[in-house]
């Protein structure tokens, strides 16, 4: 500044920067830096600005320079292009205009900055972000935000406005905002505050949710944030193959067992990600379709309940009626969901009373009803509830509870199969289960009891059949399994030992039935590792009874007579067992007298594994 108080222009000789001055109503350039030269292009001094800047896109200039000249700084941003043809790239400009006096009068002062460099790396910035399907933001201190990549409106339908945090929170699903901001405040709390992380599920167009994953990393100055800057990319395709994965991992688990340990691992899967709670209910009635005519009822097999609600009613292998709304959804067999209004009644014929009790202690606002479907057949439904502040589900959120519904019909088929399985040995065995004969003299009993209801198959087996002679036949067996294998082969080795005893005749010692009976299980490969106890009874003229046995590996039978101590019917030697290889001798038969007072003889089959062969006293 001169000593009269105008701006000297020599001052600015010795300056790097880019400088111009205009002086005059016309805007006179009457002075320029060599840096604005190389900035600008060089222009002649003395011209009026309209002379001097007579490119077509100077008319901007023009009134910037009449707004400073009456006392109004300005600043203002330019690009240039290149020529045609030219391998140059863009270049960008910003402008500082201020009111001078200058020693011929006022005029204008402007300051050029090149920030080609920084534009473009800005500019590259958006295009990688933009490249790798990314909204970015720059969140602010205040708890504004803006957007630098779009995409807000795309996912949601609706503008971005650069509302406050309150603003887009309310897009967040409710389930998911208190781990959000939780994961903010851990962040900020940090010295310094360091990167937020966080998956959580934003409101889409069509009313359904998306899962999203944000990165947020803050700009420090002087180790505060003074903004953040954050990546948000779409992670819904990602969640549900993660979902999946983590679905079939748990069922994978369920090696056998019944539905219910099927359907366990699902609805946790379920709960609380999908839905908060779930029950699955099976059919009881196997046939299908429905019965018009008849009472249907479901079986609760399994139920989850989101943290925070009242627990769910037990289940207790309770049964409820299928109603007639229900029924009409399950042979349709598409999923339906019910709204239930803020008065909390309920569709009619929809639900039980326990059920309708639950959703209304836990302000349940919807009920979806999904038909699970297996092989063309509907085993039952599974019933999912939203409630409180969660968000009623959309198409594309009930389809995916089908799909993941869907994913337990591997273990469901394996269960089914073995059920099927269980069903046809467990016919097949009771089918052996004859009634004893009438036999005067005697009262014959029965009753076969299994070790425990898992192993309610086997192979046991008794029998019981009088000869032509009126000699009784009682036959004890047990073939090692507890499966349709074995309730096949006990089958076989009963029918045979029948058809070997009866058609030998009465007078065949039992040993010797018992040694023809190993010699054909083992020409026949019937079974692999089988015992058995032959035994006749014979009446005699004065009352008593003759008995004779041979045992063949099993545990010895138990006599109890009427007056006397019970005692096992053992003997000297081993008894071989039936259907081994290689094969042996037949096993020895023993006889005693049993006094002719009324007695009651009871073949007890028995499904525990038997002891391996012992060597008894001889009993006479």
């Amino acid at each position: 500044m001169s000593a009269g108080g105008f701006l000297d222009p020599k001052l600015f000789d010795e300056t790097v920067a880019a400088v111009a001055l205009f002086v005059g109503a016309e805007h006179r350039l009457v002075y320029q830096k060599a840096a604005c030269c190389r900035l600008l292009g060089a222009r002649p001094l003395g011209l009026p600005a309209r002379q001097a800047f007579s490119e077509p896109d100077a008319a901007e200039f023009m009134t910037v320079l009449d707004d400073v000249a009456a006392g109004r700084p300005r600043r203002m941003t330019q690009s240039r292009e290149p020529d045609p043809g030219a391998v140059e790239q863009a270049r960008y400009f910003v402008y500082s205009c201020t009111p001078v006096v200058l020693p011929d009068g006022p005029g204008v002062m402007v300051v050029a900055l090149d920030t080609t460099a920084e534009t473009m790396t800005l500019e590259r910035y958006r295009a990688l972000v933009s490249a790798v399907s990314q909204m970015v933001w720059v969140l602010h201190a205040d708890g504004s935000a803006e957007e630098v990549v779009p995409g807000w409106q795309e996912l949601t339908g609706e503008p971005w406005h650069g509302g406050t945090e309150e603003d887009w929170y309310a897009y967040i699903h409710p389930r998911d905002r208190e781990g959000l901001g939780r994961a903010w405040r851990a962040a900020a709390a940090q010295e310094p505050p360091g990167v937020m992380e966080s998956t959580f599920r934003v409101r889409t167009a069509d009313g359904s949710y998306h899962h999203m994953s944000t990165r947020c990393v803050p700009v420090l100055r002087h180790g505060r944030a003074e903004e953040w800057v954050a990546a948000t990319v779409d992670v819904e395709e990602k969640w549900r193959a993660a979902l999946h994965e983590r679905v079939l991992a748990r069922v994978a688990e369920v090696a056998a067992g019944s539905l219910e340990e099927v359907f366990a691992p699902v609805v946790r899967a379920v709960v609380p990600e999908l839905a908060d709670s779930c029950v699955i209910l099976l059919l009881s009635h196997e046939e299908w379709p429905l019965p018009r005519n008849s009472t249907v009822t479901a079986r609760r097999v399994a139920s989850e309940v989101r943290p925070g609600l009242p627990a769910a009613p037990a289940l207790r292998s309770q049964s409820v009626t299928v109603t007639g709304a229900v029924r009409e959804l399950l042979e349709g067999r598409v999923p339906r969901t019910f709204r239930f209004p803020a008065t909390g009644r309920f569709p009619d014929g929809l639900l039980p009373a326990v059920t309708e009790r639950w959703l209304s202690a836990a302000g349940a606002t919807s009920l979806t009803l999904i038909p699970l479907v297996l092989d063309g057949t509907v085993l039952g439904y599974a019933a999912t509830s939203t409630n409180g502040d969660t968000p009623v589900p959309g198409p594309h959120d009930v389809e995916l509870l089908r799909k993941v519904l869907h994913l337990a019909q591997r273990p469901i088929h394996r269960v089914l199969d073995l059920q099927r399985a269980r069903h046809t040995a467990l016919y097949l065995q009771h089918a052996h289960l004859i009634e004893p004969p009438v036999v005067p003299g005697a009262s014959l009993a029965a009753c076969y009891q299994p070790a425990s209801s898992i192993h309610e198959i086997g192979g046991d087996w008794y029998d019981a059949f009088v000869h032509s002679d009126g000699t009784l036949a009682l036959d004890i067996g047990d073939v090692a399994g507890h499966d349709l294998t074995a309730a096949t082969a006990m089958g076989q080795l009963r029918s045979m030992c029948r058809g070997l005893a009866w058609s030998m005749g009465p007078d065949c010692e039992p040993g010797t039935v018992l040694a023809m009976l190993d010699d054909a299980a083992d020409g026949l490969a019937t079974a692999s590792f089988a015992t058995a106890v032959h035994t006749q009874l014979r009446r005699r003229p004065d009352g008593t009874w003759w008995t004779a046995w041979s045992n063949a590996g099993h545990p010895p039978p138990l006599l109890i007579p009427s007056e006397g101590a019970p005692r096992f019917l053992t003997g000297t030697g081993e008894d071989p067992r039936c259907a081994s290889t290689p094969p042996r001798t037949a096993p020895p038969t023993r006889a005693f007298s049993l006094p002719g007072t009324p007695s009651s003889t009871t073949p007890t089959a028995s499904s525990k594994p038997p002891p391996p062969p012992s060597t008894k006293a001889s009993s006479g």
